[in-house]
């Protein structure tokens, strides 16, 4: 049976016919470790000499975004990741300076340090990062995860993580301003309540449910409710949701419209996988990545992997699976032109093609210890759900 946050976030089916472990991940954010995979020639690139400076960012109980956020307030170094790291972890990951010649050797504070490893001619990319590698200890498994032999058949699903995980939310957020219904996208921002997150959150969320109370209850919303605070404050000076929605950061009003979009893919992978749609191997007519992640045609006999559309204005219906995102968007009230947003033309959201499998590679297993490399974009909660088939996701760590 599919638990319902799996449900909520798109993911209407497993993949593998592994019993699963059970058990528990993430009891403490040394038993998840990660660290980012960069190109060869990347790596070979950084050196004593280059414009710009990149560093390694070690961290653990701070997300990435907010480590960044951190060094520029204390430091004045704006610093560009490849990649977003969760919070709740033990991370390695590069960051390189966007500003010639601007650099410290190293900071450090009670959650991450930071140290420069040399220069490079250009800003490092996130096309230079290749994959993660995980490290995770499954505590409490009644199962060996040993056992476990399909990590090549997983189904490359959107994470937990990409919809808030214990509030999962920022797909619905998106809708709504696809939609242009800012009141609605405000209201989840600021109210939506989940029976995963606390007590004490849930019932300020329930006062939020007023805009009366905005003002009397400010004080109340907590420094970590920063996109919260942002909001209410907006919203208490001008009543204009809309203006509410341009003040919350760039980086996370693109991240709503993606999660939204990437809801839609998890239904369409569900969905085709459901009515037995050929996934694991391309076929004539599919659009496929080859082995440098370019785009193209199926090509028989080359070495591809399947690709199925991300929605967006963009969107390219020529391929098996429209007949299934044509009657998702349908029953969504969405059509893929909403995805062009004339009041924020910066949210706008072209589309495009993400692989259907996950590539996994480096795969072992130690006692509960479990090993593996994921290429960019891949979720290690994906491949831990189908070894462990947790019944409830998110009091497993989830």
């Amino acid at each position: 049976m599919i638990p319902k946050i799996d449900s909520d976030i798109g993911i209407l089916t497993y993949c593998t016919d592994f019993q699963g472990t059970g058990g528990r991940i993430k009891e403490s954010p040394e038993d998840f470790e990660v660290s980012e995979v960069i190109l060869e020639k990347i790596k070979n690139s950084i050196g004593d000499k280059g414009d710009y400076a990149v560093y390694k960012l070690k961290k653990k109980n701070i997300d990435t975004s907010h480590a960044l956020s951190d060094i520029f307030r204390k430091k004045g170094l704006r610093l560009k990741s490849l990649g977003l790291k969760d919070s709740f972890a033990t991370t390695e990951q590069y960051v390189c300076s966007n500003n010639k010649g601007r650099f410290i050797d190293s900071f450090s504070s009670t959650k991450y340090l930071l140290e420069k490893i040399g220069f490079v001619k250009k800003p490092l990319s996130k096309k230079d990062m290749i994959g993660n590698h995980f490290k995770i200890k499954i505590l409490d498994a009644k199962d060996n995860p040993s056992e476990f032999k399909e990590q090549d058949k997983i189904l490359n699903f959107f994470g937990y993580q990409r919809f808030g995980s214990k509030r999962p939310v920022t797909h619905l957020i998106g809708k709504a301003i696809l939609q242009k219904n800012f009141d609605e996208a405000i209201n989840f921002i600021l109210s939506f309540t989940s029976p995963y997150d606390s007590k004490e959150n849930n019932e300020l969320r329930e006062k939020l449910k007023d805009p009366d109370n905005y003002s009397q209850i400010f004080n109340e919303i907590p420094p970590q409710m920063d996109v919260e605070r942002i909001v209410v404050k907006e919203m208490i000076e001008t009543k204009d949701p809309q203006a509410a929605i341009k003040k919350i950061p760039l980086t996370l009003r693109r991240f709503y419209i993606q999660a939204y979009q990437s809801f839609l893919f998890n239904q369409t992978l569900s969905n085709s996988f459901l009515e037995n749609e050929t996934l694991y191997e391309p076929q004539e007519g599919d659009v496929c990545f080859d082995h440098k992640d370019a785009l193209g045609k199926f090509l028989k006999g080359a070495d591809q992997r399947l690709a199925i559309p991300l929605v967006g204005y963009s969107y390219y219906k020529k391929t098996r699976f429209d007949y299934y995102i044509s009657k998702i968007l349908e029953m969504e009230e969405i059509s893929p032109k909403d995805f062009y947003i004339k009041e924020m033309q910066e949210l706008s959201n072209e589309g495009g093609f993400r692989q259907a499998i996950i590539s996994c590679s480096n795969f072992s297993v130690n006692k509960n210890i479990v090993e593996f490399t994921l290429s960019r974009g891949s979720f290690a909660t994906i491949l831990l759900r189908e070894i462990m088939k947790p019944e409830d996701p998110i009091n497993s760590g989830f």
